[in-house]
């Protein structure tokens, strides 16, 4: 078990970020917080954390460096940048990424923090900003078996599991297999839908019907109550829904893996994204279908 005495650095306070350093404060670690909104580092402050004046800084106080950032540009350029974590780092620390990045990014920027003796754990996430809250994040590790066994505790502080897939980079991309999966499913499911209303059929008795059966499921049970009521409040939004679908496309590249579902799916959500609901949460999606049917799926 993992001394809590050692203290965390936490950098990127967004919508997954803040809840989790949240979580961790809760859970007894001393915390040391960073990103460029002041007013979410001042709330984490207030709730007991130490302000960090730069990424550096944080490298240079914290044995255990947590980075929750938008993509993979920004997690390259906390961590490997001018000013970066890796400048302040000392041998023997530990950094987690638990942004969704791609994972040829996270390989990179491992053999980066290796050259300072530096460990790297990628550990993307999923269950968005309700699980974030709540601390029963579904997180997905690629590193070292013995560098993850010290910092488990940490995770499970932040979530309900935490699994170590393989070597670095295989946290990043069993975090993609997810969002093909939950991708494929949202479209799948926006398109009954849809057929059942332009059918002139009750959407909710529809979702009531189906959702014990073989297509039943989580994504069916977290969506379909919050459209039917037209409730696109963005737990994960489209846009960021879509940057993990442009990483799986470029992954897919490099691997020469076939991805001919996920590319249309993610066609759709461009389309939604140039309609002006990149915010909307990724549930939003059924309004591609919606605008070409003429209807709207909700409670009658």
């Amino acid at each position: 078990m993992l001394n809590k005495k050692k203290k965390i650095g936490f950098i990127g306070l967004g919508v997954m970020g803040k809840p989790m350093s949240l979580n961790l404060i809760k859970a007894g670690y001393s915390l040391m917080v960073f990103d460029i909104n002041q007013d979410s580092v001042n709330e984490v402050v207030s709730r007991g954390a130490e302000r960090g004046n730069s990424p550096n800084h944080i490298g240079e106080s914290c044995e255990i460096i947590i980075t929750m950032l938008p993509n993979s540009p920004q997690v390259e350029t906390v961590i490997a940048g001018e000013n970066g974590v890796m400048e302040g780092a000392k041998p023997g620390s530990v950094i987690i990424d638990m942004s969704s990045i791609s994972p040829i990014t996270a390989t990179k920027i491992s053999a980066i923090a290796a050259e300072k003796g530096v460990e790297m754990i990628d550990a993307p996430v999923s269950g968005g900003e309700p699980k974030a809250i709540d601390g029963t994040l579904s997180i997905m590790a690629g590193g070292k078996e013995d560098v993850f066994d010290s910092i488990k505790d940490i995770l499970l502080s932040m979530g309900a599991s935490a699994i170590l897939i393989g070597e670095i980079g295989s946290g990043n991309i069993c975090k993609l297999a997810n969002q093909i999966m939950v991708a494929l499913h949202l479209a799948a499911m926006s398109e009954a839908m849809v057929f059942a209303e332009k059918a002139g059929v009750d959407a909710e008795k529809v979702f009531q019907a189906i959702r014990g059966g073989l297509a039943g499921s989580t994504v069916l049970d977290a969506k379909i109550p919050l459209i039917l009521d037209r409730n696109f409040k963005p737990g994960g939004p489209i846009r960021m829904h879509t940057k993990d679908l442009l990483n799986v496309r470029d992954t897919a590249l490099e691997i020469d893996a076939p991805i001919p579902l996920t590319t249309q799916v993610m066609e759709f959500m461009k389309a939604l994204k140039a309609d002006g609901k990149q915010e909307d949460d990724h549930g939003g999606i059924i309004q591609y279908w919606e605008k070409l049917a003429h209807v709207e799926v909700k409670k009658k």
